[in-house]
């Protein structure tokens, strides 16, 4: 295939250039690669330094200069917190951005596969949320994202995931694990839940889906649920060091409170997308012990 990845400086679109090149991403499930990484594509990344996603006739000139069967658009504004002050900057980059992405593959024809997330739903339900489940985002991030979803039309395919972390960039697991090795002591929510998801094992399941492209909907991360603390203590684990340096806090004594409110359970299922057949990814802590492991092994060689 001739594949388009936008965002391809963050820590996804590094791990997707990897993964439709037929690389398995750093970290990523060398089993799980197997199933999906069987050939390299002809990929081409591209980020601000190429154009800007709210110039709707640069997106367009670019895109018909490259010419994708599939592009993979996982460029955002990402910034949860700082959104709420920049609602119009979020708003550009997450709807109008994506709208001209998918204005300039159907100009051309291509497929279009994007990414969004879990912060589309409010938190109030108990049980993982499906696709079908209406959304009610509570911050100016999972507004504009929605609105992103919006404008993608049936025939884009859009994949929500959740707390991704990746080798690439920066994430809250390098922050837990610098602080670990620092022996500094760290507060973590214990009832906010959801599903951790490696960057690499998600560029993976988007090659998978890649190749067909279903079109609406599928929830895709890493297998099973946790808290925020339980990732921490997880992190700290994996890494040789002591996890009760990392005790728990509920959300509503957390101070000072971060601007933006997150859904209290954004647990997403997976079964839309194991039923394509590229699911289920790996299970959380395996994923993130990999990475773990990996960045452990980067700071030692490092210093």
């Amino acid at each position: 295939m001739r594949v388009l990845i936008t965002g391809a400086e963050g820590q996804l679109g590094h791990d997707l250039l990897d993964a439709f090149s037929g690389n398995v991403p750093a970290a990523g499930s060398p089993a799980y690669a197997a199933r999906f990484l069987t050939t390299a594509h002809d990929v081409k990344g591209c980020d601000l330094a190429d154009f800007s996603l709210t110039d709707a006739a640069a997106t367009m000139d670019f895109v018909r200069d490259f010419r994708p069967e599939v592009i993979v658009h996982g460029a955002a504004y990402t910034a949860v917190d700082k959104a709420e002050a920049e609602p119009d900057v979020a708003m550009a980059v997450n709807r109008d951005g994506t709208a001209n992405v998918v204005a300039a593959a159907r100009a051309i024809g291509a497929k279009v596969l994007a990414v969004s997330t879990d912060y589309v739903f409010d938190g109030t339900a108990s049980t993982p949320y499906l696709p079908s489940d209406v959304p009610n985002p509570l911050s100016v991030y999972g507004v504009t994202k929605l609105a992103g979803e919006q404008a993608c039309g049936d025939e884009s395919t859009i994949v929500r995931t959740s707390w991704v972390a990746g080798f690439h960039g920066n994430n809250i697991v390098k922050t837990i694990l610098r602080l670990a090795q620092a022996g500094t002591p760290m507060t973590f929510v214990d009832d906010q839940f959801g599903c951790p998801t490696l960057s690499a094992d998600l560029a993976v399941a988007l090659v998978g889906l890649a190749k067909s492209c279903p079109g609406g909907i599928v929830h895709a991360t890493n297998f099973g649920p946790t808290t925020w603390f339980s990732l921490a203590r997880r992190v700290v684990a994996s890494a040789g060091l002591d996890p009760d340096m990392v005790t728990p806090v509920r959300t509503i004594d957390r101070l000072p409170a971060p601007p933006a409110q997150r859904p209290m359970y954004s647990v997403l299922d997976g079964a839309a997308l194991a039923a394509t057949g590229v699911g289920p990814l790996p299970p959380w802590e395996e994923a993130l012990d990999r990475l773990v492991h990996l960045l452990v092994a980067e700071s030692s060689t490092s210093s």
